[in-house]
């Protein structure tokens, strides 16, 4: 049986609990990226300073009525995002919980019919599934697989940074063309000045700067850093993250 499923992936589900709810128009006051359109799409939570909380992928959820969404998100987190949306509900007819019996799964390739990740094809795809006792864990692979690419992900490496300088724009992570959203004015202003000085990298371990790093990962000889943009080198990054730095 080939390993596909990401046990440090949750599944946190917004259901409108009244026909007249509209769980899309909720969710896109409050998220960086559009998602009343094309699902999905990758998305955070950010505070009011523009700094990632919570990062995700907004999905179509698995009703019939296609009135449901689902939020692919980092399991050890996903009852804080749970209640952090909740704090917003006030007293709309929404119910948001995390769905205990839905797995995510992912695979680096990209059959027909299934969507590629938003970010990049690269990165493979995923999708929901019911969580089974024989499901084998594909996180280890995963990981290895985004690092490769240069991608961070997750709040032990986006946590209290500024969005932008996670390179959320590489990544398909925000729309400047929306209306407003939790971190909106700092995150418009740093694009429309062009002040992002710094960016999060994927960088051996051997010549990573501990005073700037992130996270590190030991087994895979690689960290993720917070370095200035006028320190980074265009030649040693990824094709997608140097022509972001150039442009």
């Amino acid at each position: 049986m080939t390993a596909t499923r990401l046990f440090e992936r949750a599944v946190v589900c917004l259901n409108p609990q009244d026909p007249e709810e509209d769980v899309r128009e909720f969710l896109q006051g409050l998220v960086t990226n559009d998602v009343t359109g094309g699902l999905p799409v990758y998305a955070a939570l950010l505070s009011a300073q523009g700094k990632a909380m919570f990062d995700f992928f907004v999905c179509e959820g698995g009703d019939p009525g296609g009135t449901s969404i689902w939020l692919d998100c980092e399991a050890s987190h996903a009852d804080e995002l749970a209640k952090r949306l909740s704090l917003y509900r006030l007293r709309r007819k929404i119910d948001i919980s995390v769905c205990r019996d839905c797995a995510v799964h992912w695979q680096a390739s990209v059959p027909d019919g299934r969507a590629a990740d938003p970010r990049m094809p690269q990165l493979g795809t995923r999708w929901f599934d019911t969580a089974k006792d024989t499901d084998e864990p594909a996180d280890a692979a995963y990981l290895a697989h985004r690092l490769a690419l240069g991608v961070p992900e997750t709040r032990a490496e986006l946590g209290d940074i500024l969005w932008l300088e996670t390179n959320a724009v590489e990544l398909s992570g925000v729309s400047f063309e929306k209306g407003c959203y939790i971190g909106q004015e700092n995150t418009a202003r740093m694009n429309w000045r062009n002040k992002v000085n710094r960016r999060l990298v994927v960088v051996p371990l051997d010549d990573s700067n501990e005073a700037r790093r992130r996270a590190a990962y030991p087994e895979l000889g690689l960290a993720v850093d917070h370095l200035r943009v006028s320190d980074l080198d265009p030649a040693s990054l990824p094709d997608w993250q140097a022509a972001g730095i150039t442009d």
